[in-house]
Formats: structure tokens, sequence, C-alpha cells
């Protein structure tokens, strides 16, 4: 793909809403150079009342975290980061020139969108230290969100295992993502929807999603430290269980434990909750979407509506 084949509805580029087929950043932004930023991917669900930013503050405070690791300040305070992606989504929503946007006239007419936010360090001569005193680069976009099917949910996924060979800053929503990428092509060349990976014995999480394994009726999932993004849906998936009356922890997950469980999740933020039904070609549980499933999912679908009210 060309850059004339790139989209023209506008994205946000440092202070300026452009054309995505015509935004440019320096090559020597460390951004390109050596991967030095980080992101956020906000869903957006859209209905009657509007917008909702699922669970805005949540993604908002990752990303002050993950800009912490790398010691830069938020550029944006996060009611200009909801100016920015409301913005977006109006823009590309009614495909016009850009213009004041009353979005809450639009309501049913919108689909679901994805917000992706980066931010790097800035432009700099190349040298591995931090330089100081640089204007970060600041990047939003606008995507529509293509969540699973009916039918892909009534059927569960297939995943293919690896083993986790990024490195151990996985806690940071980090731009440097070649060992995912690298990992997602695994289960692609498979013909796979994900790739679960382990450290060791120890189950780490998916190329682009979390792992939660159901055993007995509780949904476990690996420890919040530094080998593992703390997804969003860490502390959502908490809430529903405590609401659903299910079993939660946190805790070393071995692979023993994940081969031999009653059921196996992924969350992200377009896959919301997602059954895995078959790993590396063995069936899971018992080969078909679980109660436990059925409860998180009816509950997340809960939560957004509750979100938008």
């Amino acid at each position: 793909m060309s850059p004339a084949d790139l989209p023209t509805h506008p994205c946000y580029l440092n202070g300026v809403f452009t054309p995505l087929n015509e935004a440019k950043v320096s090559v020597l932004d460390r951004g390109f150079i050596f991967g030095d930023g980080v992101y956020e991917v906000l869903p957006v669900y859209s209905g009657a009342g509007g917008l909702n930013f699922f669970r805005f503050d949540q993604h908002m405070a990752r990303l002050d975290r993950s800009l912490g690791e790398l010691r830069l300040a938020n550029p944006l305070p996060r009611d200009a980061w909801r100016k920015i992606a409301t913005y977006l989504i109006a823009a590309r929503a009614i495909a016009v020139d850009l213009k004041v946007i009353n979005v809450s006239q639009l309501q049913d007419h919108l689909p679901h969108y994805l917000i992706y936010l980066q931010v790097t360090r800035g432009v700099a001569l190349r040298d591995h230290v931090m330089p100081q005193n640089i204007t970060p680069t600041v990047f939003a976009m606008c995507t529509v969100m293509n969540p699973p099917s009916a039918d892909v949910r009534a059927k569960g996924v297939a995943c293919v295992s690896a083993d986790d060979f990024r490195w151990q800053k996985a806690h940071i929503k980090s731009t440097s993502l070649l060992g995912s990428v690298m990992a997602r092509q695994i289960s692609f060349d498979e013909g796979a929807v994900e790739t679960v990976m382990f450290r060791g014995d120890q189950l780490s999480e998916a190329a682009a999603s979390n792992v939660w394994v159901v055993k007995n009726s509780t949904v476990y999932g690996p420890p919040k430290d530094h080998l593992v993004l703390e997804g969003i849906r860490f502390g959502l998936m908490q809430e529903i269980c405590q609401s659903q009356g299910i079993g939660f922890e946190l805790r070393a997950i071995n692979r023993e434990e994940v081969l031999t469980c009653d059921e196996l999740l992924l969350t992200s933020a377009t896959k919301e909750v997602l059954p895995v039904t078959l790993l590396d070609g063995q069936v899971v549980g018992a080969g078909v979407p679980g109660p436990v499933y059925h409860q998180l999912y009816a509950g997340y679908q809960a939560a957004k509506a509750a979100s938008a009210a």
C-alpha cells in the first residue's frame, strides 16, 4: 500500500487535524528510529445516547503509567484527548471536510470505533540516551471496530501456543511491538486467531490479548507484574466475576493448568471476551464456549450499557 492508497479521513498530529494520507513525521522521530513511545487503543461504542468512551479513565491511567516508565509526561489533559477522539469520530462518520460537528445528532448512524493514541519522545539526532527537553510527537487516528461475529462467538476460536520470546517490560504499552508482531504471525500462519504464550512453564499473555483460564467455575489470570500488560479488562473481569458470583484470582498459572482447564478465554478491546475452544489442535474443555464465558460476555455487555447511561 502506498501513501496515496491510505484513507483521506482526518487524523490528529501535533496539534493539527490533517488527512491521514498526508500526515508526516520526521525520519529522526525516536518512535521511528527506536520505537521510543507508547500507545493506547480506546474502544468507543455508539448508540441513541451518543458516544460511550468505554473505560476511558482506565485507558488514560494506563497511558500515564506507560509514559511514566519512559520518563515522559502526558502532553495532553484527559479532556483534550476526549475532544480529539470525538472530533475524529465525527469527521470520519460523515466523511466531510474538517469542521465543527455535533456528534450527538449522529446517534445510531455511528458504527463502533477504535481510537488509537500514540506519544513518542519526539525528534532528535540518533542517540540511545534519552534526550531532554524535546517536544513529544502526539498522534491519534480513528478506525472502525470489527468485533468477532456472532457465529465466531458461538463456536469459539482456535489458538496456538509459543514461548514468550519478548522483552521483560511487557507492562509498558510500548510501540516497540516487533515481538508481538512475530508472535501473532505464528498463529496467523497456522490459521489461528491468537498465540498463547508461556515464559518457561508459566502462562503470560497472547500476542495482542490477555488470557484467562477457567477451572471449577473460577477465573484465573496471570499476576499483574512486569511480564504482562495489565489489560483494561483485568479490572473489568474482576468486577464482572464479583457481580456474577464467579471466583476470580490472579496468580502464576502453569502450562498443565492451561491444557486441562474447563474454559480458556481471551480479552482485548476488540475481542471483549472471546472463548478459545481449540489450542494447538487439542479441544479445550468440552470443545464449545462454556457457561462461565456466557456469564462474562453477558456481564461485559451490561457493563457497556451501564457506562453509556
